[in-house]
């Protein structure tokens, strides 16, 4: 995978400076196992072409995994296609410019508008050509995309095309950069490293002075934080803008939230095994707090890749871990996108208003994982009934911006049972909160419980 960055004009010898980068030297650094190179392929008074490769070792990204889950398997296109782990391993190279930390003498060409062509890939990607020129041209960028066929026969896929883009446009090289550090990891479709604060801070800081205008902002951070809730940062808003519908809705979820917890502890009440409790998305602790005091309950592993949702999680757990009888939960700085071998053959794992906030294409991995890998013996899903939305008067979208999809009762049924294909639990469902004569409860829930054999 590569990066070329192209500077056309007076002066463009300064990018040299800028990237602190030699022209007569070649650039190489061992990451790990991983390589980075660069070379000038151009370097005239008007013209200064300049190319990066990043080489990821397979193997070492499958290091200490057993078991081939996408970023862990080294038969992927991890190490063919820009990605997150580009931009990854990327950063230590391009950090001066990223930084806009040149030597003294070039401090003031930090801010130099150049007329600039950054050209990169190949990229494996599930947004659409028309996604990718709504997130460039509105920066100011002329954008051309190629396409070259790629074998992706060694993943067990079939024959994907691959894509190479082209932006083009008069920026800083600083501001370039960054946004394509950011722009990179939103067309990869996913990233191979948790979410934590610091993403966010990194995309607060290199989307500086053009994120908060772009039109697509919203979807921008909702793919660049997938794994994270990102509701707050999405929805900035005035501290008096919030009216008093917006009041009733935060009151309303509150109400909701209180009668999952209930009916969740009531169904793990009639399981005969729960001495161990998986909380996958555990967020705050909310929940998991309210496990720890469920009788029977020996272990509590509160499962988030958030770390400042864990430290609020912790926290909570403070303030009553002195309480009778309360079990305090052991939290786990994880996802479900990453095999753990600590969560095998726990009693109950407990997907809370979770698989909304996934993209679809992904959820069928997960279900294996948690079925045929983890084993629990029981699985308790919940989440929103999109006919509910109508008595919400939601036209449009849907009830939280984070979510990619909400479904209706037939479509959460038949999904649910297409993913028991081995038979091997009992699917009952229910529904969570007041229900409607026409439209149902407002969140539904299913329990998978594994059959004895």
């Amino acid at each position: 995978m590569q990066l070329t960055i192209r500077a056309t004009g007076q002066d463009v010898k300064i990018i040299s400076y800028l990237l602190a980068k030699n022209p007569s030297n070649l650039y190489e650094r061992n990451l790990n196992g991983h390589l980075v190179r660069m070379f000038y392929s151009k370097f005239t008074e008007e013209e200064v072409d300049v190319t990066f490769f990043v080489t990821p070792d397979p193997i070492e990204l499958s290091r200490n995994n057993s078991k081939a889950y996408d970023i862990t398997s080294y038969i992927n296109d991890r190490e063919f296609v820009v990605s997150s782990i580009f931009c990854t391993f990327l950063r230590s190279a391009l950090g001066t410019a990223l930084n806009g930390k040149p030597k003294e003498d070039y401090a003031s060409w930090v801010n130099h508008s150049f007329c600039l062509e950054f050209s990169f890939g190949p990229l494996a990607s599930n947004l659409s050509d028309k996604d990718i020129l709504e997130l460039f041209q509105p920066l100011g960028y002329e954008v051309n995309i190629t396409y070259g066929k790629v074998d992706y026969s060694m993943n067990f896929k079939a024959k994907s095309t691959a894509r190479y883009i082209t932006v083009k446009g008069s920026t800083t090289l600083q501001m370039g950069l960054r946004q394509l550090f950011v722009l990179i990891p939103v067309l990869d479709n996913y990233k191979h490293y948790y979410i934590d604060e610091k993403e966010v801070e990194k995309i607060e800081r290199y989307g500086e002075g053009w994120l908060d205008k772009h039109p697509q902002r919203e979807f921008i951070l909702r793919q660049a934080l997938r794994f994270k809730d990102i509701y707050s940062l999405v929805e900035k808003q005035s501290e008096n803008a919030t009216s008093i519908e917006q009041d009733k809705e935060i009151e309303r979820k509150v109400r909701l939230n209180d009668l999952r917890y209930e009916k969740i502890i009531q169904n793990i009440n009639l399981l005969q095994s729960r001495e161990s409790i998986v909380d996958f998305g555990s967020g705050e602790g909310r929940l998991a707090v309210k496990l720890g005091f469920v009788n029977g309950v020996k272990e509590i592993l509160a499962v988030e890749p958030s770390e400042s949702a864990s430290i609020k999680a912790l926290k909570r757990f403070e303030k009553v871990e002195q309480k009778e009888n309360f079990i305090k939960p052991k939290q786990i700085i994880g996802s479900l996108f990453y095999y753990d071998e600590r969560l095998k053959n726990k009693d109950i794992i407990i997907l809370c208003e979770v698989i909304e906030h996934i993209d679809e294409y992904r959820l069928p991995k997960i279900m294996r994982t948690i079925l045929q890998d983890y084993r629990p013996k029981a699985l308790l899903i919940t989440t929103p009934n999109k006919e509910y939305n109508e008595v919400y008067e939601i036209d449009k979208g849907y009830r939280h911006p984070d979510h990619r999809f909400e479904w209706t009762r037939e479509e959460f049924y038949k999904w649910c049972e297409m993913q028991n294909e081995d038979s091997e639990y009992e699917i009952t469902f229910d529904g969570i909160g007041g229900e409607h004569e026409l439209y149902g409860y407002p969140t539904q829930m299913c329990l998978f419980t594994r059959k004895e054999l």
